[in-house]
C-alpha cells in the first residue's frame, strides 16, 4: 500500500495546535509517523515524548498506531481506528479541554523551565509573546526551515 508521506526533510510537520476529531498533536503525530515509515522523517521522531502525551491521554499503543499508518491509512480513517482502540474512551468536551491545556502547557520544573528559556533565547530572543511548549515548538519548526522568528 502506498504510504502518502511528508517530506520532513524539507518542510516540517503540521503544527501541534492542528486538530483532528478535537485532538491536537494528533495530525503532527501522523506527519512524523507516515515519514518514519518511508524514510523521509529528517530530524522528526515519531513516538517522542510530546507524542507521548497523545498515547497516554488515549491509551493507544504507537506500534500499533505505526502498523495502521503503514497501511496507508488517512487522517479521518486513522481517527476512526484510534475512537475504536483507545483504551481511555473520552468525551468531545474533555478531548477539547485536554487539546486547551495542551495548547498552553508550559514548563512546569525548574529544569523544563531553564532548557525552555535558553531554547527561546537561541531562537527568538526578542519574542514577548512565546510563553508554551507549543508557542516553541511552532517557532522552532518556521525557523528550521529558514522562516525569520
Amino acid at each position: 500500500m502506498e504510504i502518502n508521506a511528508p517530506d520532513l526533510t524539507k518542510r516540517a510537520p503540521r503544527s501541534p495546535r492542528v486538530r483532528l476529531g478535537g485532538y491536537c498533536l494528533l495530525p503532527r503525530m501522523l506527519d512524523k509517523g507516515r515519514a518514519a515509515l518511508v524514510g523521509r522523517n529528517g530530524e522528526f521522531k515519531f513516538n517522542c515524548p510530546l507524542d507521548q502525551h497523545f498515547l497516554k491521554f488515549t491509551g493507544i499503543d504507537a506500534k500499533a498506531l505505526s502498523r495502521e499508518l503503514k497501511k496507508g491509512k488517512g487522517d479521518g480513517e486513522i481517527l476512526d481506528w484510534v475512537t475504536k482502540n483507545a483504551k481511555i474512551k473520552s468525551s468531545l468536551t474533555a478531548i477539547l479541554a485536554w487539546s486547551a491545556y495542551q495548547d498552553q502547557r508550559a514548563p512546569a520544573d525548574l529544569e523544563s523551565r531553564t532548557f525552555f528559556n535558553e531554547y527561546h533565547k537561541s531562537m527568538a530572543p526578542n519574542r514577548e509573546d512565546v510563553s508554551s511548549w507549543f508557542d516553541l515548538l511552532d517557532i522552532d519548526d518556521h525557523v528550521t526551515f529558514g522562516g525569520n522568528p
